[in-house]
């Protein structure tokens, strides 16, 4: 089937629908649209047989719908309507939501239902649900539509309902989300996690209004509503009405100039706040630190029995230089513990989506800082593929992108959660050329026809086609998480931490290595690859710079690009 996607934005949902669809055979095209002359234009060039809006904030015109089955993939369960339903959901503390996918009609979300999915409610932001139980029930439902489509099934009708019982909402604003620092931990942690990761929940902090992001309970510390108690990494904790929470992210404009760096883009909170911050205490844990109660600590180290599990979630997986320093050094303790295999986790949310495109904005040198962090995750990636005295494992449970993929394949080892979705290229940011070693670890795998199509077709890859072209190892069911997943991973890797297939492995590794440096030294890879990347982030083309601003800003990057190069 030809299946066009109208998208405002080609986000995490609108690629697993993609990648998932194009395995079952479809012939899928993508267009990113904001208005209504942009989808019928898409829908003349392309002459689709079905119209998919996986993520579309506009409404479809008559033109279209009237004469093409339009299904809306919309985030809420039957009968709910409106452009905030996870945000509501969230407010309301609802136990259990879902996903509808309905026709296109003049009254948005009020077309006859093609079919649905529940998902129970987590404690996690709005992001979060949106990125793993949505996804996961939007899948099911589209897969399910797309059956009874083809079955020659009826549609139910626009007021079917089902428990619980959807209602129009309204966006949901700034008011409708008010409250203040002396409300309780859960009743504040739910409104902030209705706006994360956007638009963000404003509140008064150090005597600027600003929006908040990251929060994570801290049952440790105590102090008047509001006050700032500690800092840590770049987060803040600040007390609440009975406990206090950490704030890893803050955007401000109060109190900034436009022209400063920082100004309304989310940023480590203690580099948003930095000159308010006198006399709040720096409050370090090392990753090895097990806290008894609950507390903020994006990479942590544990272990069982032969394995060490390192952890880093980091916000939309971006990974500045000052993270990628403590990762590594995070990373070479780890190493020396006496283990068999290291298991590198990443984040529940994000694997690992690279360099971090925000820190690097909001630096007084780009160019310099984007040179600095390129070169700390390539010494990352190099102790990684160096490590030959344990076996090395990367866990992908959710989203990776650029260098984060690659960062993944540094390791012996790769196994993914299904459902993930990679996207293993980097030109699409002002043609980026990409370092960590990808022009030696993605062609070993995948070989150099493959990897040259991956990265220069800026498409998305899901982990089926990913394992059958030998990028990934193994998969992981989607159901797993948290200690359900360790123990999973636990039984997996057992028989190869028995003592001589362990020495088997690492003696196999090591001949690997050395065949590969006799072939070409791997730092022959980086020297080539860093000249390219020197050229991007110092030479007399500006579109990586440009598209770099345009993607934090929220800017039209192709404008800004185009103008640029055609002056």
């Amino acid at each position: 089937m030809r299946i066009l996607f109208l998208s405002t934005r080609h986000n995490g949902l609108s690629q697993r629908a993609q990648v998932e669809l194009e395995d079952l055979g479809h012939h899928i095209d993508v267009a990113e649209v904001s208005d209504g002359a942009q989808m019928e234009a898409a829908v003349h060039r392309f002459q689709p047989d079905l119209i998919l809006a996986p993520m579309l904030k506009s409404a479809i015109p008559a033109e279209i719908w009237q004469h093409h089955l339009c299904l809306i993939v919309h985030p809420g369960i039957p009968g709910d309507r409106g452009p905030s339903s996870l945000d509501w959901a969230l407010l309301d503390a609802a136990p259990q939501w879902g996903v509808t996918v309905l026709a296109a009609r003049d009254e948005m979300d009020g077309g006859p239902i093609w079919a649905h999915r529940e998902f129970p409610m987590r404690d996690a932001s709005k992001g979060a649900i949106y990125r793993r139980e949505t996804t996961d029930a939007a899948m099911l439902a589209i897969r399910d539509a797309l059956r009874r489509i083809a079955e020659g099934v009826r549609p139910l009708p626009a007021g079917y309902a089902v428990a619980p019982i959807g209602r129009e909402r309204p966006l949901c604003r700034q008011e409708d989300r008010r409250i203040g620092w002396d409300a309780p931990l859960d009743e504040l942690l739910r409104h902030i996690h209705s706006a994360d990761s956007a638009p963000g929940l404003l509140l008064p902090l150090a005597g600027a209004k600003v929006r908040v992001y990251g929060a994570h309970p801290e049952a440790g510390l105590r102090g008047r509503p509001g006050e700032l108690l500690a800092q840590r990494d770049g987060a803040l904790c600040v007390a609440c009405g009975d406990a206090a929470l950490w704030i890893s992210h803050l955007r401000r404009r109060q109190g900034l100039s436009a022209d400063d760096p920082r100004y309304d883009i989310k940023l480590p909170a203690a580099q948003v706040l930095s000159d308010r911050l006198q006399g709040v205490a720096e409050l370090p844990l090392s990753p090895e630190s097990q806290s008894e109660t609950a507390t903020w600590q994006p990479i942590r180290y544990r272990e069982h029995g032969y394995n060490g599990y390192l952890h880093f979630d980091m916000l939309n997986g971006a990974m500045s230089t000052l993270v990628l320093e403590r990762l590594l050094a995070a990373y070479r303790y780890a190493r020396g513990r006496p283990t068999r295999t290291l298991v590198l986790c990443g984040g529940g949310d994000f694997w690992s989506n690279g360099i971090d495109l925000t820190a690097i904005e909001a630096a007084a040198d780009p160019a310099q800082e984007s040179w600095r962090n390129i070169v700390a995750m390539n010494a990352l990636v190099r102790e990684i593929v160096l490590t030959d005295d344990k076996r090395t494992v990367s866990l992908i449970q959710g989203n990776a992108g650029a260098g984060g993929v690659i960062l993944a394949l540094a390791a012996d080892h790769v196994l993914a959660r299904e459902g993930v979705v990679l996207n293993p290229h980097y030109r699409g940011m002002g043609g980026l050329y990409g370092s960590e070693y990808w022009t030696y670890l993605l062609p070993r795998r995948v070989g150099a026809v493959v990897a040259r199509q991956l990265t220069e077709s800026l498409q998305p890859l899901g982990t089926a086609r990913a394992q059958r072209i030998g990028l990934l190892d193994g998969l992981l069911d989607n159901g797993l998480s948290g200690e359900s997943l360790i123990q999973h991973v636990e039984t997996r890797l057992a028989a190869g931490n028995k003592l001589s297939a362990w020495r088997a492995a690492l003696a196999g590794k090591a001949r690997q290595r050395l065949r590969d440096e006799q072939a070409k030294p791997m730092e022959a890879y980086a020297e080539e690859e860093l000249a390219e990347m020197r050229r991007n982030f110092f030479g007399p083309d500006p579109a990586y710079h440009l598209a770099r601003r345009a993607f934090v800003r929220k800017q039209d990057a192709l404008i800004e690009v185009a103008a640029a190069r055609h002056g």
